[in-house]
């Protein structure tokens, strides 16, 4: 029996490589990416089934790189993980002083790249009645001084993502606030904050969209978590 695979932007730290661990374990075939070579290999060297795995230095968006992990997966793609997020300036700058090219960036990473690949796998998406998961956050919902050219982007992101599962019923497309962690991207917005949660264990609540038929929408990882444990 064919083994599932997912496609995972920003797999080679933090959430997404949580993410591709547990699905690794799985038996799932996956296709990731990140941005640093090196660290890419090496956390595909770690999983669990490194043979299972295609791994694609690159930028999300770079149109030449989203069509190679286009190219990349099979005829039939049972989930697409948009992790791959871009901060901005750090520290992070007001909107009076956010410079409009490094919104810009921030936009292309986080907005356009992940609906870009949706366009680009969704006859393997709609094969296998794959499910869309796109890694938003709590700034897309909330004014955070500091966090808008990041927030705006995922919240741009989390209203592609409504409209996607209103227009692609066959699909399970999602949105989900992880919460904030103990990542890379967080230590540079913050390096003083202290008990963030490992990216590992928020894995099961996304884990929960994977393998649940929820309706399409945007969810939270605690929330996910909190209703698993009733």
């Amino acid at each position: 029996m064919t083994p599932p695979t997912a496609l995972v932007t920003g797999a080679s730290r933090g959430l997404g490589a949580a993410l591709a661990e547990a699905l690794a374990r799985r038996g799932w075939r996956l296709v990731v990416d990140g941005r640093d070579p090196a660290r890419l290999a090496a956390t595909v060297a770690a999983l669990p089934r490194p043979d299972l795995v295609t791994a694609l230095p690159g930028d999300v968006a770079d149109p030449a790189h989203r069509a190679a992990l286009a190219s990349a997966v099979p005829d039939r793609l049972d989930l697409l993980v948009n992790n791959a997020s871009e901060l901005g300036p750090t520290p992070l700058p007001r909107l009076a002083d956010l410079p409009a090219e490094a919104l810009e960036r921030v936009l292309a990473v986080n907005t356009v790249a992940p609906l870009a690949l949706v366009q680009a796998v969704l006859p393997a998406l709609e094969r296998a009645r794959g499910v869309v998961l796109d890694v938003s956050s709590d700034a897309a919902v909330e004014a955070y001084e500091g966090w808008g050219g990041y927030g705006a982007s995922k919240a741009a992101l989390d209203r592609l993502t409504a409209v996607l599962a209103v227009e692609h019923p066959a699909l399970r497309v999602y949105a989900v606030d992880p919460g904030d962690m103990a990542t890379d991207m967080h230590r540079a917005a913050d390096p003083d904050a202290t008990g963030l949660r490992d990216p590992a264990d928020v894995v099961p609540a996304l884990l929960r969209l994977v393998d649940e038929d929820l309706p399409g929408g945007r969810y939270r990882a605690a929330d996910l978590a909190a209703e698993a444990v009733r």
